[in-house]
């Protein structure tokens, strides 16, 4: 069975891995262990104060196979972005070129820099190793994430987003960042995305352009992947729309991926979600899977299962109950693992 559960400091060398598997375009989980050892300390420190929406906290957790006890599988939320280093997006907008002496009319695509997601919470660092990739694994593994915001909403922002992993090809080379970025920067797509991705964003603003960049300018491979995600995140963004995330023409400075957003009330595992009681007894597996968790916080944990539900009653069997630290008679939050926003 798997089990969500924070990250702690005896998953350093697991996550250390994970960065590396990631590989170029993963800005979110560099290779460099010391940077890494600093996210879960931030882990383990909010979790144990109080805090508020507009406080920049960081959430790591990862996914357990409670029988080896091996970490298959990471997923993060940062609270508010923004609030201690600029976060930038290009911003997709419209120029129109007229002459009525002329009868010429034309309408260009642009790219505005721009830090209009700042203090917003984020959905980052995703990432689920390729033989866990199966039985729903991945569902839960992201959307494990919105119980726990449902659980402790007042932590989070009204607005949360997700930057999903634009397209580069085999050898983890962008064309977006060949075609503009490279330009400006000059150094490869790697080093700008460690660079960022180690938190020194200093070099941004320092070097990107500051006025609107014509999209039909670029190099049409650069053009052909503005807001196209990398083939292994498809899944994660049809994951994301289908609980309310829509793109709103905001995409990544590096590679072109696109930011999907959604209000937190409207995340459908979020306001689907409902408290039951805790029964423990035999399950029929043929009804529809759930997301299950405890309501804690630093023993937050989280599932999936089939259940039997009567009235406020949620009978669930007893390796489920081992797996989310509760007993009968605790409380549960629990909502339909698969579903689609209305």
């Amino acid at each position: 069975m798997k089990v969500i559960r924070p990250i702690c400091t005896a998953d350093l060398d697991v996550l250390h891995q994970i960065a590396i598997d990631t590989g170029p375009g993963f800005t979110s989980l560099p290779d460099n262990r010391e940077l890494l050892e600093k996210r879960i300390a931030a882990t383990e420190k909010a979790l144990v104060k109080e805090t508020e929406p507009s406080h920049p906290d960081h959430y790591l957790f990862v996914m357990e196979e409670t029988d080896t006890g091996e970490v298959v599988g990471t997923c993060g939320i940062d609270s508010a972005v923004g609030m201690t280093a600029p976060f930038y997006h290009y911003r997709i907008g419209t120029v129109v070129h007229a002459s009525r002496e002329l009868n010429v009319h034309n309408s260009f695509r642009t790219l505005y820099l721009c830090n209009d997601y700042t203090g917003c919470s984020e959905m980052c660092t995703l990432y689920l190793q390729p033989e866990a990739r199966h039985s729903a694994n991945g569902s839960l593994l992201s959307k494990s994430r919105f119980l726990f915001m449902a659980e402790h909403p007042q932590r989070f922002a009204d607005k949360v987003i997700a930057e999903l992993r634009g397209f580069t090809n085999d050898n983890g080379e962008s064309p977006f960042w060949d075609g503009l970025g490279k330009r400006f920067f000059s150094m490869e797509y790697s080093t700008a995305d460690y660079l960022t991705g180690s938190g020194n964003k200093v070099f941004i603003a320092e070097l990107m352009p500051k006025h609107s960049i014509y999209i039909h300018l670029l190099p049409d491979s650069a053009q052909a992947v503005i807001g196209k995600v990398h083939p292994n995140t498809e899944p994660a963004r049809r994951m994301l729309e289908s609980e309310g995330f829509r793109y709103e023409e905001y995409v990544d400075i590096f590679d072109g991926g696109p930011t999907l957003s959604t209000r937190l009330g409207d995340i459908r595992a979020i306001h689907s979600s409902r408290y039951q009681k805790v029964a423990i007894g035999d399950v029929d597996n043929d009804g529809p899977e759930f997301l299950l968790s405890n309501t804690g916080l630093a023993d937050f944990r989280c599932t999936k299962s089939c259940i039997d539900t009567r009235g406020s009653i949620s009978t669930i069997t007893q390796a489920t109950a081992d797996a989310l630290q509760v007993s009968a008679g605790d409380t549960l939050r629990i909502v339909e693992l698969k579903g689609r926003s209305t």
